[in-house]
C-alpha cells in the first residue's frame, strides 16, 4: 500500500464518518446509543462497519481482514458511542455546556484514531503480503 493509497483510505474513511454520524444518522439511532444493547444504537455502528466494510473490500484486500477490521470498527464505534452518551446523560449535559463538548471531541478523536489504526492494520497486511 502507497503513501498516496493509505491516505486516500483514510480520507474515505472520514467521508464516511461524515455521511454516517451526521448526514443519515436518525434521531432513533441517536436517541437510543446509551441505551446498552438498544437496536438504535447497534444500527448505526453497523452501517459505520458496512461502510467501512465497502471501503477496505475496494482496496483488493482479503476479505477475511475487511471482515475483521469491519468487526472491530463495529465493536469500537458502539462502545465509543455508548460512553459517550451514557455520561453525557449521568452528567446531564447539554449543548450550551463545554463538558458536552469536550465529550463529543474526545468521541469524534477516538473514532479518527479507529480510522488510522483500520489503514494501519491494513498497511501492515499488504507489506506483509509483499514480502512473502
Amino acid at each position: 500500500m502507497t503513501v498516496a493509497s493509505a491516505l486516500l483510505l483514510l480520507v474515505g474513511l472520514q467521508t464516511k464518518h461524515l455521511v454516517a454520524d451526521y448526514l443519515i444518522q436518525t434521531p432513533y439511532m441517536f436517541r437510543n446509543k446509551g441505551r446498552y444493547g438498544h437496536p438504535g444504537g447497534l444500527l448505526h455502528a453497523g452501517i459505520h462497519s458496512g461502510l467501512t466494510a465497502a471501503l477496505l473490500g475496494m482496496t483488493g484486500a482479503a476479505w477475511l481482514i475487511v471482515f475483521l477490521l469491519a468487526a472491530l470498527e463495529f465493536i469500537l464505534h458502539y462502545h465509543i458511542d455508548w460512553a459517550k452518551e451514557t455520561l453525557t446523560q449521568k452528567q446531564k449535559l447539554t449543548p450550551n455546556v463545554a463538558r458536552f463538548w469536550n465529550l463529543h471531541g474526545l468521541d469524534q478523536w477516538l473514532h479518527q484514531l479507529t480510522y488510522v489504526a483500520i489503514v494501519w492494520s491494513l498497511a501492515e497486511c499488504w507489506s506483509e503480503r509483499v514480502a512473502m
